[in-house]
């Protein structure tokens, strides 16, 4: 009964999933969205693939990562340049940038993995933090080894690729990746090694060896986002991907409720939607304070709810099946 709810309740989340595209798609073939709301709407998605990463790397896993951005950053600059490079401004080129860009972020995250993913929360933490620093700095100085990437002045001349068409089927391919993930064998070894390393190893798992998968395919959520994002808006500025965008997707991460996908789309969305609100409520004279109002109601709710929004609770479509 409970396997037939299940599949009862994956059912009626794909039929939504399908009216949301058609109707999204449907309003902007139609005029009725402006494209400034389509980048709002495209961004809320992008930031949805980028913080299901990052849930996978510290909600489920427990490893506690500041350089989420880095990644972030390698993914968008890889696919920009492989775009650029082919000199191509048809959409059908925008698969083949994202593949670069998530395989080039999760070999780096592989190759620095191996080393700092031995390391123990905040240790693991500065860590990150500065890996994340150092790609900001390369970025800053890339055009003195590649012209094209712009350096300090940023990149442009990217085509704009990235729509809806793409954004959305690419979240729901994320989530539903994410979620097969969490409750095969190896999501069952993640948690373990989250909630008890020393244990998950007396029982014959490679902690280190988990760590490091989780890692590594969390970044290469993250690279696929920073494809989207180049392509979206067009231009690449080094500081597009320092710490504090680091800091924006943890913040999502936790405000979602740590090993919750639910919260994590939940949080994605109301963060960007609730960002260009305030944007567009806030007199002129004024704009900058949505940054210190933003934080307070932070702050407030997780006073009130120290869980996060779904406190690892889950819609019933992303629950295992029993």
């Amino acid at each position: 009964m409970s396997t037939r709810r299940g599949l009862g309740a994956g059912v009626v989340a794909l039929l939504v999933a399908v009216a949301v595209f058609a109707a999204v798609e449907a309003l902007i073939l139609s005029g009725a969205l402006n494209p400034y709301w389509q980048q709002i709407i495209c961004l809320a998605g992008i930031v949805t693939i980028s913080a299901l990463g990052l849930n996978l790397i510290y909600g489920y896993t427990g490893q506690f990562s500041l350089g989420h951005a880095a990644f972030y950053g390698i993914g968008a600059y890889t696919a920009a340049l492989v775009t650029r490079g082919i000199g191509s401004h048809s959409p059908a080129i925008l698969p083949l940038s994202l593949v670069a860009g998530a395989v080039l972020a999760g070999l780096v995250a592989l190759l620095i993995g191996l080393p700092i993913l031995r390391l123990k929360s905040d240790y693991l933490a500065i860590a990150t933090l500065g890996f994340g620093v150092i790609v900001k700095v390369l970025l800053d100085n890339a055009d003195m080894a590649i012209p094209m990437m712009g350096g300090s002045r940023g990149m442009s001349a990217i085509p704009r690729l990235t729509s809806f068409l793409w954004v959305f089927p690419l979240a729901v391919v994320a989530l539903v990746v994410l979620r097969n993930i969490v409750y095969s064998g190896i999501g069952r070894a993640l948690i373990s090694v989250r909630e008890d390393e020393l244990a998950a190893e007396a029982v014959g798992i490679d902690s280190t060896r988990y760590k490091t998968l989780g890692f590594v395919i969390g970044c290469m959520y993250a690279g696929v986002a920073g494809g989207l994002y180049a392509h979206l808006f067009t231009f690449l500025h080094p500081s597009n991907f320092d710490f504090l965008k680091s800091i924006d997707v943890l913040l999502v991460v936790v405000l979602g409720g740590l090993g919750s996908m639910s919260g994590t789309i939940v949080a994605a969305v109301a963060w960007t939607f609730l960002l260009e609100g305030l944007r567009i409520v806030l007199p002129p004279a004024v704009q900058d304070w949505r940054w210190v109002i933003y934080p307070l109601l932070l702050i407030v709710f997780m006073l009130v709810r120290p869980g996060g929004i779904f406190a690892g609770m889950e819609f019933r479509f992303l629950r295992a099946r029993k």
